[in-house]
């Protein structure tokens, strides 16, 4: 199937695994755009569900993670991790199918959709960490960058076009039969991940019957995290930027349409930047970290992504029609820099991290950083009904300034390149 995608034969693109690593996690991300819109859109119009019942939705997003995050970072260090991604990808294939056959057999309800997404969600934990947690040891530590930057570059073009075929696809088809279209797509998915012919080696360790019990796996997996000064650092950044960066997010939508009073078009426009900036940011994360350094880099992203958040509200200030120009400006800067940080602070703790503890530590992280989500939405929200949406804007982007502040008051702004391989391998 690979073959008749072309794809630059240069550098990662020359390993036939990468490549259908890559094509794989492709598939299932525009697959998961589409589930992004069809959900609501079956809760809302086709269930007809309250305020309560849709909140409650959103929160599956974010349960499993503070659930299932270290459990699965044991369970993936255990084993070998790419029959696991497969088979996340065919259940989640198997989930979504069961909707849309729900509808037809008029059994579905709010409850079933609540069900199905906790179901879902906790399969996309155990892919997403598995996948961060297989990169390493598929491309080498000294590719971490490269690997990290070209999956990127399928996250941002999802972001630009997945909204865009979901649209396309539900104004064809009804909402639960577009469900479909996922299921394909992470069949897909799994079709690529079996072609990966790279075998990892069995996990060093104590056999089944003599090892530590789960907790205490995990709390080996949490000390990789909090006992290394430098990834205690990135995720006391990234903890503060997650937490302003959700608070923002209830509100900009309300700024767009209440404040500025922009038509839909020009918060396509708004949107559009977004990802068009992620994808610039995955292009030239690499070349940045390598002439400006990797600590000035990790620093200066999240300085410029706070200060282009914070010329947002700006937009107030100028005349009407040049105010979606602005803010599709600021928005690109800001979404460009945070990849460039997402991709060298990847990369970074996965070269510092031996590879037995991969999955525990990314799992730690996740649950953190993911765990934020719901204060720092609720907080935002519930400043916005207080403050009102400008003040809670400023405030925002004053906390991304503030997580860069916290990296440029430490070591880690010094550091002047990933490390090499052996480091990471003791």
């Amino acid at each position: 199937m690979a073959r008749f995608i072309p794809v630059p034969r240069t550098g990662l693109w020359r390993n036939t695994d990468f490549r259908n690593l890559w094509f794989g996690l492709t598939a299932s991300l525009f697959g998961a755009k589409i589930t992004a819109i069809a959900v609501p859109l079956i809760a809302s119009r086709t269930l007809h569900a309250s305020p309560l019942e849709m909140g409650a939705l959103v929160a599956m997003e974010y349960v499993p993670y503070l659930v299932l995050s270290l459990p699965a970072g044991v369970w993936l260090d255990r084993r070998p991790k790419r029959p696991l991604l497969i088979l996340s990808d065919v259940v989640r294939a198997g989930l979504l199918m069961s909707i849309p056959v729900s509808w037809l057999l008029d059994l579905l309800s709010v409850p079933v959709l609540l069900v199905m997404a906790l179901l879902i969600g906790f399969c996309t934990v155990v892919s997403d960490i598995g996948s961060a947690s297989y990169l390493p040891s598929l491309v080498g530590r000294d590719q971490l960058v490269e690997g990290n930057s070209k999956l990127e570059l399928s996250s941002s073009a999802s972001n630009i076009g997945g909204n865009a075929l979901g649209g396309g696809v539900l104004q064809l088809v009804s909402a639960p039969l577009a469900l479909l279209f996922n299921s394909v797509a992470y069949l897909l998915s799994a079709a690529f991940t079996f072609r990966i012919r790279h075998r990892e080696p069995a996990p060093r360790g104590p056999a089944p019957e003599e090892r530590p019990s789960a907790l205490r796996e995990i709390r080996e997996g949490a000390q990789a995290v909090f006992g290394h000064r430098t990834i205690r650092r990135l995720v006391l950044a990234t903890v503060i930027f997650n937490f302003f960066t959700f608070a923002v997010e209830p509100v900009f939508l309300l700024f767009l349409t209440r404040s500025l009073d922009l038509p839909a078009f020009s918060i396509g426009l708004v949107f559009s930047a977004s990802g068009a900036g992620a994808l610039v940011g995955a292009l030239i994360a690499a070349r940045v970290s390598r002439r400006l350094g990797l600590g000035r880099t990790l620093v200066g992203s999240l300085l410029l992504a706070g200060s282009a958040a914070l010329l947002i509200p700006t937009a107030t200030l100028v005349p009407a029609w040049s105010a979606p120009f602005l803010i599709a400006v600021m928005y690109f800067v800001d979404s460009m820099m945070v990849i460039v940080y997402n991709i060298n602070q990847r990369s970074l703790r996965a070269a510092l991290t031996p590879d037995r503890l991969q999955g525990r530590m990314n799992a730690s992280i996740r649950m953190v950083v993911m765990g934020v989500a719901p204060a720092g939405a609720f907080t935002g929200g519930a400043l916005g009904g207080w403050l009102g949406t400008l003040p809670v804007l400023v405030l925002g982007a004053a906390g991304i300034l503030l997580a860069g502040g916290s990296l440029l008051f430490s070591h880690v702004r010094a550091i002047a390149a990933h490390p090499v391989p052996e480091s990471a391998a003791v």
